[in-house]
């Protein structure tokens, strides 16, 4: 399964999550790239900013999200994320993960 910039945008992103684990057949995959909260410095203080007209513009996105932490508690196997960041992006959505989840 793939999904891609989808997890910022829902209402309760560990309930997605929780459904993907369980419609995922064990050893299955889910790969996911998302936008997230910067852990500090000026990204994180401008998706502080953002964050409200940011949601409102683009369709419920909130770039502040602590996806890797969510992914986390969302009961999968095993969770591997990577850190990329996106310097030519406009700064809410400068860092991303890539991640696999294992059911």
């Amino acid at each position: 399964m793939i999904c891609t910039l989808v997890l910022c945008t829902v209402s309760d992103p560990v309930a997605v999550l929780r459904e993907v684990r369980r419609v995922l057949r064990p050893g299955g995959r889910c790969i996911c790239i998302e936008h997230v909260a910067a852990r500090a410095g000026l990204v994180a203080w401008v998706q502080w900013l953002l964050r409200r007209p940011w949601h409102w513009f683009f369709e419920g996105c909130q770039t502040d999200r602590p996806t890797e932490r969510l992914l986390g508690e969302a009961g999968v196997r095993q969770v591997t994320c990577e850190a990329i960041t996106v310097p030519k992006a406009l700064v809410p959505i400068r860092t991303q993960i890539a991640a696999v989840c294992t059911r």
